[in-house]
């Protein structure tokens, strides 16, 4: 029997999430494939939704933190003139605009007004969502009749833009929109801060237009500097040797390649080991941080001599300051 001790890893794991499945199911085929103790997600996506997504593998759950402040890209479908409770297609339709409002919009004042919706913004979370009131998802409140609405948060579109706009009868027999032949279809692609809800975006840019908007297709092309390129998918993981599969772990160093790294010799590794206060040189961190933004807090990954991640530490600009933040040594 193939002992498989010596490979398995702490890390990230980069899945390509098919359509039909939740967040949560996608983790557990992942820990069931991987045979691991600890498996978690570092982002949901609806389970019409499609794409990347990162789920850290055993001290890699540690990591989550790091990338769910990360940026993300997704590909976009909006019907234009139909608007659902859902603000997207698994929805009850809830208004339906007059055909001429539709056929009055031209591509090129669709664009200005997607255009309009770049930079830092209000966004109100939709009712339907997996944010919770007392400790409840708001989907479940809101299918209970109960739906609660959250104040708007802050959010960030880096960029958007309008990939295509055409008219054309939506060919799927399992959405409850079967009146979107009627609609008009606009693609974007959008580059946003993390916590962006792209079904509230896709129903502000039908309101701005005046004929409301449903999302129909969302896919998540990446997630900071984790590409859908360096995803498997569910499919070929389920299929392929256990071994293969642990292979697909992306180890902590590599995941976290983009924090500044701090070599430890024994002693620092000892004090780490115990939890015993750091004595750093703030001068020789401070070098490290000139290529990094001005953050009031930075991370740092401490590795061993074999490259494996030890701990990682955040330093404070304001009392300039280090503390641990994970560690991942006994």
């Amino acid at each position: 029997m193939l002992n498989l001790e010596h490979i398995l890893q702490n890390g990230i794991i980069a899945i390509d999430k098919p359509e039909g499945l939740s967040s949560a199911a996608v983790v557990s085929v992942v820990k069931r494939k991987l045979s691991v103790k600890k498996v978690g997600h570092t982002g949901t996506l609806d389970p019409f939704a499609t794409g990347l997504m990162l789920c850290g593998v055993n001290k890699g759950t540690k990591l989550s933190r790091f990338f769910l402040d990360s940026s993300k890209h997704y590909s976009a479908e909006v019907a234009l003139g139909i608007e659902t409770d859902t603000q997207d297609y698994t929805g009850e339709i809830v208004n339906i605009c007059d055909k001429f409002i539709l056929d009055s919009l031209t591509n090129e004042k669709i664009a200005r007004t997607v255009e309009k919706f770049k930079g830092v913004q209000m966004q109100n979370p939709p009712i339907y969502s997996a944010l919770k009131h007392n400790g409840k998802p708001l989907y479940k409140l809101a299918r209970e009749g109960n739906p609660i609405k959250k104040p708007p948060r802050k959010i960030e579109i880096h960029s958007i833009e309008v990939v295509n706009i055409e008219n054309r009868v939506k060919l799927n027999s399992t959405s409850k929109l079967q009146y979107f032949s009627e609609a008009l279809f606009l693609n974007i692609s959008v580059h946003c801060s993390s916590g962006t809800y792209i079904r509230s975006l896709a129903h502000d840019i039908g309101r701005e237009l005046g004929c409301g908007g449903s999302l129909t297709y969302l896919r998540r092309t990446k997630i900071g500097r984790f590409s859908i390129d360096d995803a498997i998918k569910l499919s070929t993981l389920e299929n392929i040797s256990q071994e293969d599969a642990l292979n697909r772990i992306i180890p902590m160093s590599k995941a976290l390649d983009f924090m500044p790294v701090i070599n430890a010799d024994d002693e620092l590794i000892e004090k780490i080991r115990f939890g015993r206060p750091l004595e750093l040189d703030p001068s020789h961190f401070k070098k490290l941080l000139i290529l990094q933004e001005p953050d009031i807090i930075s991370y740092f990954k401490i590795i061993d001599s074999t490259g494996e991640v030890i701990a990682i530490i955040e330093y404070n600009r304001l009392v300039d300051k280090y503390n641990y933040c994970c560690v991942f040594i006994n």
